[in-house]
């Protein structure tokens, strides 16, 4: 049976920095969007407070929803070890590349800042465990490049906010 608390405690933090892949859900006034994501993107600052990089994808829905004042979820499960399911319930803000808490932010990072859209803030209002029993066991073999490959030769080629602004504005996704 889950638990909720309203902040994390140490050894959920513990858990975050260990997983390879997470999810993110979120949702204001659409459908629900959910993604998976990896790399080394997601930074816990305290109990209450995450930063997630943002590379460039299909879409920009996680900016609209917190745009429309949405709540988001990230997940967290193990595949390897002890089975845990880690849900962070957020409301979310945006931090754009002109914003100059980005550069404060990025300093969170290994990633390089050149590929990335925008960082995500969360600020968890209520953290939820379950014990992730129905979970399978799968082995990590490698990440896949392709994205941040992409979105550095974007930016190496001096395409990379042009491409930002026509496919990945939040604005372009509101008919959707």
């Amino acid at each position: 049976m889950g638990k909720q608390f309203t902040k994390l405690a140490q050894a959920d933090i513990d858990f975050i920095k260990k997983q390879k892949v997470f999810y993110i859900a979120s949702h204001a006034n659409n459908e629900v969007n959910l993604s998976p994501r990896g790399y080394d993107s997601i930074y816990v600052t305290d109990v209450n407070t995450m930063y997630m990089i943002d590379y460039l994808g299909s879409g920009n829905r996680t900016a609209r929803d917190i745009e429309d004042g949405g709540e988001i979820t990230i997940l967290f499960n193990a595949f390897e070890g002890a089975p845990k399911i880690l849900r962070c319930f957020c409301k979310g803000e945006t931090i754009l590349k002109d914003n100059p808490a980005f550069n404060d932010v990025s300093k969170f990072f290994s990633e390089d800042m050149n590929a990335i859209r925008q960082i995500f803030k969360f600020n968890i209002y209520a953290v939820e465990t379950s014990c992730g029993m129905g979970v399978p066991i799968m082995e990590y073999k490698e990440e896949r490049p392709q994205v941040r490959n992409f979105a550095l030769k974007m930016q190496k080629e001096g395409k990379f906010d042009d491409y930002v602004k026509e496919h990945h504005t939040p604005i372009n996704l509101k008919a959707l």
